[in-house]
């Protein structure tokens, strides 16, 4: 005898053979086990001629039936006539939950509720959101500690020059325990924050990742820096360790529709950028930039695209200042421009007309003092700067200067709507992908949850399978023959599957759960005095034998 698993059913199955006299008739049986139809037939193999056991869309109902009563459609009701709860199965509501987004039911474990906490250019102004920006050097202990105190299970921050956001998967939605840890973190007043924060929960909080990574929650509609931003976040959460699987499966979801916007849209076909609009702002005030000089701080993205828009407008020289020098003479390299250290702009600055900067530093790189020396050796030429940093790379005391116009982050916003309308177009057809995205990823959710419901509904079928098993092998051991073995085998197994389904239905008749019965005629495709059951608590139902100790 062998027993094995049949279609490429995986890892479900097992092999073992046994000695048996030669004179009885060698059989095999074949368990084709529960596949994703759920389809279950017994054959008995004699040299060649196989016949079913029993009729193959019979256990095809048993099992498709008994999934679902294993997966909770079946739920606690409510009997008036008896005054309590009927508890029929302590199983959750699969329709009703989502693993680890939304709070579970039954007799369920908690759950993890998924949060995206923050604050962004919409609900706080730059000199908070600099408050509350993290360097790349911060990340580690600031993931560390939010696990610490702040007690969420995952987390992952979001750190650029217009939102700081947390993405977090906490035993409860409350995000104020978020609030008071940034505060805390950056030593400033909560009560500064609470008035320009914001926070989603569940699908909710998976959307607005969604719209986060695909540009259309950005200050410039579609820009396409911040899928790339998110990207470098979720990367230093997984190598701090930070990640779990929830918000694995989240950052690989919200990545998957981000693509799909970029590929399926026009959202990022116009160049409408910070970078852009920075260099857009400096040629209303130039006329002609093939005449001028630009000063670019810092060596990063944001700098990249200034010098790549600037180089297309023709302008005459410039120059790039970075921490490290290696990484100023590698960008200028592509813009025939001069690269120098941040030490050395005192001594350059007075031959730059544009300023333009955009560093991750903690603290002002530029200060009054060396601006003001800079204007006497240009004999108070006017200066053009532009300070897209957060925290602000240039000293705010700068703008006091007769003869220098400086403009932040904020300042560039009706540049940077004048520019965004051609996109609006596109990003009513990316909200669509988004919320075709966010039902896709509940789907996926509620799929997680049947994974668990299936290994106990498969567990507890092996269990059966084996014990019975185990009782055949015994008896044709001791000469039974094989035929009468087979049989009783079949109607072992068809006992202990009906056995827990035939009593919780009688429980149901009883307690007058007249849904729960409707549900058995729909599963099993019963019909019964013409498919409509009994409502008459009274009836008995049909009873065979059902025991589980056959």
């Amino acid at each position: 005898m062998r027993w094995s698993g049949g279609n490429g059913t995986r890892a479900i199955s097992r092999q073992g053979k046994i000695g048996i006299k030669r004179h009885q008739v060698q059989s095999v049986i074949t368990w084709v086990g529960v596949e994703p139809t759920l389809k279950t037939v017994f054959y008995a193999k004699n040299y060649n001629s196989t016949a079913p056991l029993k009729d193959g869309n019979f256990w095809l109902r048993i099992l498709r039936a008994l999934f679902h009563i294993l997966a909770g459609v079946w739920t606690e009701t409510y009997d008036p006539r008896r005054g309590s709860d009927q508890r029929h199965l302590p199983v959750v509501n699969v329709n009703k939950t989502m693993r680890g987004f939304v709070a579970q039911e039954g007799n369920s474990p908690p759950c993890m509720t998924l949060i995206a906490f923050g604050i962004n250019h919409n609900t706080a102004p730059v000199d908070v959101r600099e408050a509350v920006a993290f360097a790349p050097e911060q990340m580690q202990q600031a993931l560390v500690s939010l696990q610490e105190t702040a007690q969420v299970r995952e987390v992952a921050i979001l750190s650029t020059c217009n939102r700081t956001e947390i993405y977090a998967e906490a035993e409860s939605g409350d995000a104020e325990s978020l609030l008071i840890w940034l505060a805390q973190f950056h030593n400033t007043d909560a009560h500064r924050l609470s008035s320009s924060h914001y926070s989603f929960t569940g699908m909710d909080a998976a959307r607005h990742m969604m719209k986060v990574a695909s540009g259309l929650d950005s200050l410039v509609l579609g820009e396409p820096q911040i899928l790339g931003q998110m990207k470098s976040a979720y990367a230093t959460a997984n190598d701090v360790g930070s990640l779990g699987s929830q918000l694995h499966a989240t950052f690989h979801k919200v990545f998957s529709v981000a693509k799909r916007v970029r590929s399926e849209t026009a959202i990022g076909e116009n160049p409408v950028s910070v970078a852009y609009a920075a260099v857009s702002l400096a040629q209303q005030i130039f006329s002609d930039l093939k005449k001028d000089t630009a000063l670019l701080i810092g060596a990063g993205e944001t700098i990249e695209l200034v010098a790549r828009h600037l180089a297309q407008q023709g302008l005459k020289k410039m120059i790039v200042a970075n921490r490290t020098l290696g990484n100023a003479v590698e960008l200028a390299k592509q813009f025939n421009a001069e690269a120098i250290l941040l030490a050395d702009i005192p001594a350059h600055l007075h031959r730059a007309d544009i300023i333009i900067s955009s560093t991750a530093s903690q603290l002002p790189i530029l200060g009054k003092g060396a601006v003001e020396a800079a204007l006497k050796k240009r004999r108070h030429k006017p200066m053009f700067m532009v300070d897209i940093a957060v925290p602000r790379d240039i000293e705010s005391q700068v703008a006091e200067l007769s003869d220098v116009y400086l403009y932040t982050v904020d300042d560039l916003r009706d540049v940077i709507d004048e520019n965004m309308r051609s996109r609006e177009q596109a990003a009513k057809i990316a909200t669509e992908i988004i919320e075709e995205g966010v039902a896709s990823f509940a789907d996926d959710l509620r799929a997680q949850d049947a994974v668990a419901t299936v290994k106990v509904f498969r567990q507890s079928l092996e269990e059966m399978r084996d014990l019975e098993l185990l009782k055949a092998q015994r008896f044709l051991q001791s000469g039974g023959d094989p035929a009468e073995v087979l049989q009783q085998l079949a109607r072992n197994l068809t006992n202990k599957i009906m056995h827990k389904p035939t009593q919780q239905i009688k429980k149901a008749s009883i307690a007058g759960d007249y849904g729960l019965i409707t549900s058995m005629h729909r599963l099993f495709e019963l019909d019964i005095a013409g498919g409509e059951p009994n409502n008459d608590p009274a009836a008995p139902l049909p009873d065979g034998n059902t025991s589980e100790n056959s």
